[in-house]
């Protein structure tokens, strides 16, 4: 089907106690029918560069920087490769019991809703695959497609082929959004970096024309930012 498209999600400091303030939930989609020529040719760009294992974040360094820079590249160069990231500013003020039922899950799955929402329409069809983030997922990822299927008034669940629960090693464009997701999080958290990751973040900036600081138009499909900033914690 060539309205067929698969988005791939992953996220960065979503726990609610793990020391850092900046939460970020990323997508990277594409056609269907183009996902596993762009998997393959990711891939090969690694091995280009002896890149082995993994495409992570975390793992970005010196040793392989021309290699992340050149992804960076390969990214924008890529018509078919979309990304959209959504970050949560100052999680310390997140008020739960007043607007997310005393619940930091509910408001994770929440945020979830906000990251799709602008990218699943009813004019099209969609997998969703979603990094696994504990063993009680999949009752809220069941939800999440609910909410959303009934945010496009699709009743008839159509919109959604698919939504499921996957290991990152499993999916190279899945890691491919942990990367971009983990980088928009550190740009956010403004604070000291290795080299490595600051010349990653600098390329993603040479390709775009904001500062990525705030969020970009809705409209925009290739780089889409959403900053969410909470309602400060009642006193």
């Amino acid at each position: 089907m060539d309205n067929a498209y698969n988005i791939y999600c992953d996220e960065s400091c979503h726990l609610e106690h793990d020391g850092c303030d900046v939460m970020g939930l990323g997508a990277v989609w594409c056609r269907s029918a183009d996902a596993r020529d762009l998997a393959k040719t990711v891939s090969e760009l690694a091995a280009k560069h002896g890149a082995k294992g993994e495409l992570k974040w975390s793992k970005v360094s010196k040793s392989h920087r021309v290699y992340y820079e050149e992804l960076v590249d390969l990214f924008f160069k890529t018509p078919g490769l979309h990304f959209r990231c959504l970050i949560v500013e100052n999680k310390s003020k997140l008020d739960h019991e007043q607007f997310n039922r005393g619940s930091h899950d509910a408001f994770y799955y929440k945020m979830y809703y906000y990251l799709l929402r602008n990218i699943v329409s009813r004019d099209n069809q969609f997998r969703v695959f979603l990094d696994v983030k504990d063993t009680r997922g999949k009752e809220k990822v069941a939800t999440l497609r609910d909410v959303l299927h009934r945010g496009m008034l699709d009743f008839e669940y159509k919109t959604i082929a698919d939504m499921q629960l996957v290991r990152s090693h499993e999916l190279r464009l899945l890691q491919l959004a942990d990367f971009l997701t983990g980088a928009m999080t550190c740009h956010h958290r403004r604070s000291t970096v290795t080299e490595a990751k600051q010349a990653v973040i600098h390329r993603i900036l040479a390709h775009v024309s904001t500062d990525l600081l705030r969020s970009t138009p809705p409209w925009e499909s290739k780089f889409n930012l959403f900053v969410f900033t909470p309602t400060e914690v009642r006193p």
